[in-house]
Order: structure tokens, then C-alpha cells, then sequence
């Protein structure tokens, strides 16, 4: 399976959108795209992770206490993972997922995306299907 994420950054965030096998599925925010890819600089808490492909496994997250999708091996980065908020205090690096198209920084219905998108992967996951996600 593939997700997609398409990013639109602006100055303050980089809202998107993501596809699943090409397909739309919900919108996301992240923080300020620093262009890492290409020789930027991360400032901790407030950069998106760089563009590439990643694995994405589900895994136990200690800070939500839940099972949450997590990508694997992004450069600079630990603990990247797609969860729920409303702005970009709440990603330090994550993805964050919502219904409502992003109105500036902040990003509507994310537990709704987030509980839909759990419910697809969880599905993919039992029959051991690999999940990556590429950043665009």
C-alpha cells in the first residue's frame, strides 16, 4: 500500500494533502518545510521531515499511548508519525491529519481522519501488507 503526501508549504506551515494508492483521503499540516532534501536547516520542533519514500509500520506510541503509524529512517529524525492535532505546535516533526481543508495553520476533524485512517491500516497490517508513504 502507498501513501501520498502532496505538500502546498507557505511561510508559517506546509499544509497538504494524502493520497492513499493514488486516491484522495484527507489533508494534513505539518511545520515550516526547511527543504532538508536539498541542504536546509532543521530547527528541532519546527521543520517537516525531509521529502523521500519511507517504510511505515504501526507501532506503540509511548507519548499517545496508542498505536500510531510510524515512518521509518527519515534523516535527522525519530519518532515521525501520523496522529492527530490541530496546528503546528501540535507536530514537532509529525504529520498531521485532518478532514477540513487547512484554513492558514490549523487543520479541522483530525481524530475523524486519523480514526479512518487507523481503520484502513490496521486492516493492511493484520495481512502483512507493506505500507510506505512518499513525500512529494
Amino acid at each position: 500500500m502507498k501513501l501520498t503526501l502532496v505538500r502546498d508549504p507557505q511561510p508559517k506551515c506546509t499544509p497538504g494533502f494524502m493520497q492513499i494508492d493514488g486516491v484522495f483521503f484527507c489533508y494534513t499540516l505539518e511545520d515550516i518545510d526547511r527543504k532538508l532534501e536539498s541542504g536546509g536547516v532543521k530547527v528541532p520542533g519546527e521543520t517537516c521531515i525531509p521529502r523521500g519514500t519511507y517504510k511505515v509500520k504501526l507501532t506503540h506510541s509511548p507519548r499517545f499511548g496508542i498505536i500510531t503509524p510510524e515512518l521509518l529512517d527519515v534523516p535527522q529524525f525519530e519518532y515521525i508519525r501520523i496522529h492527530t492535532g490541530n496546528s503546528t505546535p501540535d507536530t514537532e516533526g509529525c504529520i498531521l491529519v485532518g478532514e477540513h481543508e487547512p484554513t492558514g495553520c490549523w487543520l479541522g476533524a483530525s481524530r475523524f481522519s486519523f480514526n479512518k485512517l487507523m481503520d484502513i491500516l490496521t486492516v493492511i497490517d493484520k495481512y502483512k501488507i507493506p505500507i510506505e508513504m512518499e513525500i512529494l
